[in-house]
């Protein structure tokens, strides 16, 4: 693979470094933060040094002290901060200013409100104790269909301040689909808005939130929320229900149950491609020392602060962005398309109006911004000092046009993570340097490394992604799997006591990562290997591809077929010209080895709900499983396609037979 930029394309600002919390940490730590290697080798060395710091610097309150920061190191099954008990919820609520939001809420029509810290305390406490009348108690599960707005983040601190157990998704699922996550938690109350906007029309929730919970049989209540403004059902029903209006608005006073450090906060579902999505569980203290370093060293945010980072309440940068309360700084909301039809640059037009310091997004935004000739700079981004992109490998193509159209002084984030563990394992921070391509450095607390096939670290060679020691955030469990069988055999299953996550690295001689794509649907043409984002990253640079996927398909008689599928933009056409000019992208930015035998027009790229290409399901439809052994087309944004590569994998046997 060619890197097209070996030079770093942007170097720490020394006055931004010096005012920054990272800075401020290292300072308070005894350790230099001019030298992120060494910062970084401390925080992974010394585990219980490190994480003690940053309970310490941030001021972490416990109710009951902590025995040891580590007492079990082992993976799985590390346990830390044994005896503390803490609350999550007291932490989100504590440092918001009474008169200044905490929360700002946008949508796609420009319109927004904000909700001071005085008056989500408020309406935290009110719900709660609406919760606790409903039977809500201590590990109890409370579950939301909900959209990115202010009721979400209410409903679950209240949830979280009660002790119980909250999980969220977006109100794109099918009834069916939400009802597959969340009966597996047996909840008491479910919260459910009316419906959502999306580019330009408001779309109707009510049966489908009705339908949902007739389909969770231990609910003892439904709270209605209204947010799109369409009255709900006023014929009787088997369950009770409750108004928004209703819970949100007594006047309760706030008490957090502090519960053990271990203590389930959430759980996040894993896509759901195959079978039943899987419950994926975290704790109180994990989140909250993982989130506080991740968002108060990496993303510098704290009081004055604004995050405006586009998300749905199904992903989990939605638990990050809530997370962003518990430095003091505001969070934004937002219910909408990214780039309404109507007005592409909203988004940017909003960051520019509430003075938003850190904008977030994903690679395919800022892609097709660049390729729709959409200007950023036409509104004043001064305020912006980070933009973070995470959801996939962001090109190195990506990074000029920030600079040149969003601000030269803007720290481009490039993030790496996982649902997994709730967070990131490699990004940016104010004192790296930054490649473009590239990710600059492991964050701190995270022993990653890239493994070759026999189970050794490896520098400038592709290998897979593994954490070598434990991170506070890592899940304390799946649900329903109560002998860890399942939990082990996702994580655990390919190196003793080592985290593989199931990404393809590079971990580079000057500390960066580059991702290559999943390590499972890797390129191996004749035994040379190679990322498929390798491959996307460059046909995707040209102005008449809006999207492609590369599938590398092992065929019963030996053979290896590589087709590369292309959704075109608009006006394009797929001829020989076009054919040549990406085979030639192919050669000169990833890998002449790699350039694939047929190139195919196709009329969509399906993702997972979070945005992530169907690589493995597809390579596997391709090679003539059935759909029902592949995925599930309800956790598909657009079902419909599986379909088509399913025909496409059978007209292909039939001409090979």
């Amino acid at each position: 693979m060619t890197r097209p930029y070996p030079d770093p394309f942007t170097t720490p600002d020394p006055q931004a470094v010096a005012g920054s919390r990272i800075m401020d940490f290292a300072r308070h730590a005894g350790r230099d933060a001019t030298d992120y290697t060494a910062l970084h080798r401390w925080s992974v060395t010394d585990l219980e040094d490190f994480w003690g710091a940053v309970w310490e610097y941030f001021g972490i309150e416990a109710e009951s002290p902590y025995e040891r920061v580590l007492s079990e190191e082992r993976m799985p099954g590390a346990r830390w901060f044994p005896g503390a008990t803490l609350n999550y919820a007291h932490h989100a609520l504590r440092n918001l200013a009474d008169d200044r939001p905490a929360v700002i809420a946008l949508d796609e029509t420009g319109s927004g409100y904000p909700v001071s810290g005085d008056r989500l305390r408020a309406q935290v406490a009110s719900v709660a104790a609406t919760l606790r009348d409903l039977g809500v108690g201590q590990g109890d599960r409370v579950v939301g269909y909900l959209p990115n707005t202010p009721h979400a983040i209410v409903a679950f601190l209240a949830a979280a301040s009660l002790g119980a157990v909250w999980s969220v998704c977006g109100q794109d699922y099918a009834p069916k689909a939400a009802a597959d996550r969340f009966a597996q938690l047996e909840p008491t109350v479910l919260i459910a808005a009316d419906g959502y906007l999306f580019n330009g029309a408001t779309h109707d929730r009510r049966q489908a939130a009705l339908e949902l919970a007739d389909g969770l049989p231990t609910l003892k209540a439904t709270l209605l929320v209204d947010h799109a403004g369409l009255p709900w059902p006023t014929e009787p029903h088997p369950f009770l229900l409750v108004s928004w209006e209703e819970a949100s608005t007594r006047t309760e006073q706030l008490t957090c149950t502090a519960v053990p450090f271990d203590h389930p906060l959430w759980v996040v579902f894993s896509s759901g491609t195959t079978g039943l999505p899987k419950g994926i569980v975290h704790g109180h203290g994990g989140v909250l020392v993982e989130h506080l370093k991740t968002l108060g060293l990496h993303s510098d945010l704290g009081p004055g602060d604004r995050l405006l980072w586009y998300t749905t309440t199904h992903w989990m940068m939605w638990n990050l962005v809530v997370s962003t309360l518990l430095t003091g700084a505001t969070t934004c909301t937002y219910d909408g398309s990214p780039a309404p039809s109507a007005k592409p640059d909203t988004l940017w037009e909003l960051a520019a109006r509430h003075r938003v310091t850190v904008f977030g997004t994903s690679p395919q935004y800022l892609l097709g911004m660049a390729k729709f000739g959409i200007d950023p700079s036409a509104h004043d981004l001064s305020a912006i000092r980070v933009v973070g992109c995470t959801g996939s490998a962001l090109p190195a193509s990506a990074y000029p046009w920030v600079r040149d159209h969003v601000g030269e002084r803007v720290l481009l984030a490039s993030i790496s993570g996982g649902t997994d563990v709730v967070s990131g394992f490699a990004g940016s921070a104010p004192n790296t340097p930054v490649w473009a391509g590239e990710l600059s450095a492991p964050h701190l607390g995270v022993a990653l490394a890239a493994y070759d096939a026999e189970g050794l670290p490896v520098v400038d060679q592709v290998g897979e992604l593994v954490v070598t020691r434990p991170m506070p955030s890592m899940p304390l469990y799946f649900w329903n799997d109560p002998d860890g069988s399942r939990y082990r055999e996702a994580y655990f299953s390919s190196y003793p006591e080592v985290w593989r996550h199931g990404d393809w690295i590079t971990v580079t001689g000057h500390g960066s990562v580059i991702v290559h794509g999943r390590s499972d649907s890797t390129l191996n043409r004749n035994g040379v290997r190679l990322g498929s984002a390798d491959i996307h990253d460059a046909v995707e640079r040209l102005p008449e591809v809006a999207e492609a996927l590369v599938i590398g398909a092992e065929e019963a008689d030996g053979g290896y077929w590589m087709p590369l599928f292309v959704v075109l933009a608009a006006g394009a056409v797929l001829d020989d010209a076009l054919r040549d000019r990406i085979r030639d992208a192919i050669r000169a930015a990833a890998s002449p080895r790699h350039v694939p035998e047929e190139i195919l027009e196709t009329p969509g790229i399906p993702h997972t709900r979070t945005g992530k290409k169907l690589e493995v399901p597809i390579k596997r439809l391709l090679q003539g499983a059935p759909v029902e052994q592949v995925v599930n087309p309800a956790s598909v944004d657009n079902p419909d396609l599986i379909d088509y590569y399913a025909r496409l994998g059978a007209e292909r046997r039939r001409r090979s037979a």
